[in-house]
């Protein structure tokens, strides 16, 4: 097997027209291909300038989860943080765990930030929303959004065996068309199931959590749903940190 280290754009597109197999840190493929095969072809974005910045507004798809630090929302630093051991995460990459991973744990963080994906093909790079991303699972060059003023992330204890554990994500953005200028965005991992569901901030926080509880995250389980009444209010009721 051939592993292609492009290192711009336009070098990876040339792979990918030639049938190179996208890889992220290959945590997830390794095993797939010991058993039915490698590939003649494989490709890394690792030497790829545009899919490995760490920055404000931006995250490139080959990061590794352990690089995801102080430069970027809380929400997305405590969903990498929650990833499998440290081992993991100094190998598993942003767009590995969100394309390839069946957990997608940062989704459910990309989505509360409102978050718009750049995809990369043979012929064209264009930016998409995360739903095609989840549907067709095309080769991810970064993820773009708009800072948050406040944002929080919580996980909860799971069960050995079990599905995968309940996740909360939340993000409070500038809105000028919503009531009172911002907007709350909540996404939840329950199950395997990803929903996204957002609000206009009241001024009482119970006034928000209320009117997320009419949309369809208040057909929830108690415990989920408590889960998210908590996150939300705490999100809410401290100071603005992004």
């Amino acid at each position: 097997m051939w592993l292609r280290l492009p290192t711009s754009v336009s070098e990876a597109q040339e792979f990918l027209a030639a049938g190179a197999v996208p890889i992220g840190g290959a945590s997830l493929v390794w095993a797939t291909w010991q058993r039915d095969g490698f590939p003649e072809q494989a490709m890394s974005l690792r030497e790829v300038p545009e899919a490995n910045v760490v920055g404000r507004g931006t995250l490139g798809a080959a990061v590794v989860l352990s690089r995801i630090g102080d430069g970027v929302p809380e929400v997305l630093r405590a969903a990498a943080a929650t990833v499998g051991t440290g081992a993991v995460r100094r190998t598993a990459t942003v767009g590995g765990n969100i394309v390839g991973s069946s957990l997608r744990c940062l989704l459910p963080a990309a989505l509360a930030l409102d978050a718009r994906a750049t995809v990369l093909e043979p012929d064209r790079v264009y930016e998409t929303d995360l739903a095609e991303i989840v549907a067709k699972r095309p080769l991810l060059l970064d993820l773009k959004w708009d800072e948050p003023s406040v944002s929080g992330y919580r996980k909860l204890a799971g069960e050995a065996g079990g599905p995968p554990p309940f996740v909360v994500a939340a993000a409070v953005h500038a809105d000028a068309g919503a009531e009172g200028g911002r907007r709350l965005r909540v996404a939840v991992r329950d199950g395997y199931e990803v929903l996204s569901e957002s609000a206009p901030c009241q001024a009482a926080p119970e006034d928000t959590v209320a009117a997320l509880r009419r949309t369809d995250l208040g057909a929830l389980d108690p415990l989920a749903w408590a889960a998210v009444s908590d996150q939300v209010t705490e999100v809410l009721t401290r100071p603005s940190t992004g």
